[in-house]
């Protein structure tokens, strides 16, 4: 038997039935690209970092804005000192800036530009003091390990602010490493609350 071919027929749509079904698809949210009605589009941009961390001289500083109220531009800055090697410590934030009789420097965290401090830097850690040789006086320092500081902040305004610290670690049987002072750390502040500036 011979088998009978089937072929397409051609049929015209006219244009206002066309145009109807176009309209059609807009209506029911049918995507013209082929992705399913509804489909999420490209990944939001990320954002600035919700936190910063630079090492140096043997310690490694982590900083975090945490408790930001936009309608009073207030938050808490938090920095945690952490030595990289066992039996090394961190001097007292109340240590005078050239130390005791030369002796150690202090663990600051100080803010410029748009941030200011709205009270004074405080640390979790208790203090406790080393008597050193050739040193008359005892010398205030942190327990071995890391060190979390706090800095409440407060904004005058949209801009560009800088985060300075500075610290120096020691160990009673290894020695101290080289101060670091006013290391910076960029932020950018917007209405939204500060955030921290990739390098």
């Amino acid at each position: 038997m011979r088998r009978r071919v089937r072929t397409a027929v051609p049929v015209a749509v006219p244009v206002g039935v066309g145009l109807s079904v176009a309209a059609a698809l807009l209506l029911t949210g049918i995507a013209t690209d082929g992705s399913a009605p509804g489909a999420a589009g490209p990944p939001p941009a990320a954002g600035p970092p919700p936190t910063a961390r630079f090492s140096e001289n043997g310690v490694t500083v982590t900083l975090s804005v945490s408790g930001w109220q936009a309608a009073k531009g207030t938050g808490t800055l938090t920095a945690v000192f952490a030595p990289e090697s066992a039996g090394f410590h961190l001097y007292s934030t109340a240590l005078p800036p050239a130390g005791v009789e030369g002796v150690g420097r202090p663990t600051t965290v100080t803010v410029t530009g748009t941030l200011a401090a709205d009270g004074p830097l405080t640390a979790a850690q208790t203090e406790r003091t080393l008597r050193l040789p050739g040193v008359d006086a005892p010398v205030p320092v942190y327990p071995d390990g890391p060190v979390t500081t706090t800095l409440p902040l407060r904004a005058s305004g949209s801009g560009s602010a800088t985060v300075l610290i500075g610290y120096a670690s020691c160990s009673t049987r290894d020695g101290c490493t080289i101060p670091v002072s006013d290391h910076p750390v960029r932020m950018r502040v917007t209405s939204e609350g500060p955030a921290f500036v990739t390098p």
